[in-house]
């Protein structure tokens, strides 16, 4: 048994962590909150889904958790803004006519509340309604950035992020956060945009230090989260570079990896 003792905060990831496969929060997980409440324990979510996104899995708790949205983008408390990082214009108007010229690849310009899209691929609109609830397809995104400020450009390719975006764009990454987040994923945000981070920020908020935080992820935006946790878990479905990185492991997203390290924690308070 671990020493868990002294825990006082649980962060997860959402996709391929605390959501299954079907993209599905399990009722265990719900159960085990209001047990996390009664022993004064703070759960947050941390993802780079959009924040109405995330609250949706979670609506019947929404506003008794932290919510990390957008990669570290902006993090809230119910409808307060506790922390926001927009990507400046400029690069933004940089980056656009760049990843337009990736074929395959679907831009989602992620502004405070809303998306935006250029693309017209029917396959591509349909899934990524999966991770952002409130958007508008546009001619030109170049016309939104001018006037909106983003958290982040969300690229998406059907084949793989890390294959087809990345190499593109990686002259970039001095100037810019690039992160693959999931295998079709990659986003681009301000360099101080990440989880861990906002993560750091809601530790001081909370008065909750590093030795008192629990995380669990699964892909390379959460590498900067596990770094501020001194109980840091891989889900077996992991990247390989999250299961070096972390300290533990546990169950796959399918096989309720995070609900069972919560009912250990909770069996050792």
């Amino acid at each position: 048994m671990k020493d868990f003792a002294q825990v006082k905060l649980v962060v997860s990831d959402m996709d391929g962590t605390l959501l299954s496969s079907k993209g599905a929060v399990s009722d265990e997980f719900f159960t085990l909150f209001e047990q996390l409440k009664k022993k004064n324990i703070t759960f947050c979510a941390a993802s780079g889904r959009q924040h109405n996104s995330i609250v949706s899995k979670l609506d019947t708790i929404k506003d008794e958790i932290y919510v990390i949205a957008e990669n570290g983008g902006v993090a809230k408390k119910g409808t307060e803004v506790l922390l926001s990082n927009f990507l400046a214009t400029d690069k933004i108007l940089q980056l656009i006519p760049i990843l337009r010229t990736i074929a395959g690849a679907n831009m989602v310009l992620c502004c405070d509340g809303e998306a935006f899209i250029e693309s017209k691929d029917p396959r591509f609109i349909k899934h990524f309604q999966e991770y952002y609830h409130s958007f508008q397809q546009v001619e030109d995104l170049i016309a939104v950035a001018k006037n909106k400020p983003a958290y982040k450009i969300a690229v998406y390719h059907f084949n793989s992020s890390e294959e087809f975006i990345y190499p593109v764009i990686e002259h970039l990454k001095e100037e810019v956060l690039l992160k693959v987040s999931g295998k079709n994923w990659l986003d681009i945000s301000d360099e101080k945009a990440n989880k861990g981070r906002a993560l750091k920020y809601l530790q001081k908020v909370l008065d909750v230090s590093k030795e008192e935080t629990l995380v669990f992820g699964d892909y390379h935006n959460d590498i900067e989260m596990m770094q501020e946790a001194k109980y840091s878990f891989a889900m077996a479905n992991a990247h390989i570079d999250i299961k070096e990185l972390a300290k533990y492991s546990t169950a796959s997203n399918d096989n309720n990896g995070v609900e069972k390290v919560i009912k250990e924690l909770l069996e050792a308070l």
